[in-house]
C-alpha cells in the first residue's frame, strides 16, 4: 500500500476521476456562466455579445441593491445561529459525562431532513390561520400584541426567512466544533487552571485560540453557504412582499429562469461568486494577520528571554 502512495502515477489515477468530476460539475458551470454574463440571450436564438452592459445594469438595479442588502441581515443572523450557537452548545456538551451522544444525534437531525419538511414545518410555526406556534407562545407568556404573520410583515419576513436556515445547521457546526474541543490536550488545560485562568479565560485564551483552524473551516464554510442562500427563502416568499426578503441568489433565479434574461442572471451569478471570494479571502487575512501578530509576540519574548539569562550569566 505504501509503494502505490508514493507512485505518482498511482496517485493521479486514483484523484483524477474525482478531478473530472469536480471541473465538470463547479468549474464549467462557473466558466459557463462567466461566458454568459457577456451576452444577451432569451434561452433559445442566437446570442448577442454586450460586453459589460450586464454588469452596468447590475450596478443600475434598485432591486438588486435591495437583494444585497438583504443578504447581509440573512448572513449576519444565519452566521450568528450557526457558529455563536453551535460553539456555545458544543461548549456545554464538554461539560456533560453522560447523554453527550443523544444530545449530539438529536441536534444533527435537523441536517438531514429534507428542505421542503423543514419549510413546510416553519411555514406552519409562522402561520397565523390555523394559528402556530410562535404566535401561541407570545399569546400565552403574555406577550399576544407582538403576534404577527411572520411571512408577510415587511418588519418580520426577512428574519423569519433567515432563522429556518441557521436553525438546520447549527447542529452540523455543533458536532464539529465539540470533536474539535475534546481532541485538545487535557494537561494544557490543567497548566492553564493551575494558573489561575476561570473559566471564561480558559475558553477565549486557551481552547479557542488551539482551535483556530476549525475556526476558520466553519466560518468559511457558513459565509460561503449564507451568500448562496435560496431554498427556503425561495420556497417561504419567493422574495416577498415586494422585494423584502428577496436575496441576490433569488433575484438571480427570477432573472435567469423567470424572465429568461440569461446574460443578467449570469452576471448576477458572478458577482455572487466573486463575493464569496472575496469574502473567504478577508477572513483568512484576518485570521492570518493574527497568527502573525502572536508569532511576532512570541518571538520578541523569546528574545527578551534570551537576552535577560545572558546578562544574568554577566
Amino acid at each position: 500500500m505504501k509503494g502505490v502512495l508514493r507512485d505518482k502515477k498511482a496517485f493521479l489515477a486514483f484523484l483524477l476521476p474525482a478531478l473530472l468530476f469536480y471541473a465538470f460539475s463547479v468549474f464549467y458551470p462557473i466558466i459557463e456562466s462567466i461566458r454568459l454574463s457577456f451576452v444577451k440571450w432569451g434561452g433559445i436564438g442566437e446570442k448577442q455579445f454586450v460586453g459589460f452592459d450586464n454588469y452596468v445594469k447590475l450596478f443600475q438595479d434598485k432591486i438588486f441593491y435591495t437583494a444585497f442588502l438583504n443578504n447581509l441581515v440573512y448572513l449576519a443572523i444565519v452566521v450568528g445561529m450557526q457558529i455563536l450557537i453551535g460553539l456555545l452548545f458544543a461548549v456545554l456538551l464538554t461539560y456533560l459525562t453522560r447523554g453527550a451522544t443523544l444530545i449530539k444525534t438529536l441536534y444533527y437531525i435537523p441536517c438531514i431532513i429534507t428542505t421542503v419538511a423543514v419549510t413546510q414545518m416553519f411555514r406552519n410555526m409562522y402561520a397565523t390561520q390555523p394559528e402556530g406556534i410562535f404566535n401561541q407562545i407570545l399569546k400565552a407568556v403574555g406577550l399576544g400584541k407582538f403576534a404577527t404573520s411572520w411571512l408577510t410583515n415587511v418588519d418580520t419576513v426577512l428574519a423569519a426567512v433567515s432563522i429556518p436556515e441557521g436553525w438546520r445547521y447549527t447542529g452540523m457546526y455543533m458536532v464539529i466544533f465539540y470533536a474539535a474541543l475534546i481532541s485538545l490536550d487535557p494537561e494544557i488545560c490543567e497548566a492553564a487552571k493551575m494558573d489561575g485562568a476561570n473559566g471564561f479565560q480558559l475558553l477565549t485564551r486557551v481552547k479557542l485560540p488551539m482551535i483556530r483552524e476549525v475556526l476558520l473551516l466553519t466560518l468559511t464554510m457558513v459565509l460561503t453557504g449564507a451568500l448562496r442562500g435560496f431554498d427556503i427563502p425561495y420556497m417561504l416568499t419567493n422574495g416577498g412582499p415586494g422585494n423584502v426578503s428577496e436575496l441576490m441568489s433569488t433575484y438571480m433565479y427570477k432573472k435567469a429562469f423567470g424572465s429568461n434574461q440569461y446574460g443578467y442572471g449570469s452576471a448576477i451569478a458572478v458577482f455572487i461568486i466573486v463575493e464569496s471570494i472575496l469574502v473567504v479571502g478577508v477572513l483568512r487575512w484576518i485570521f492570518n494577520g493574527k497568527e502573525m501578530r502572536e508569532e511576532r509576540r512570541l518571538r520578541r519574548i523569546r528574545k527578551k528571554t534570551v537576552s535577560e539569562r545572558r546578562r544574568g550569566r554577566v
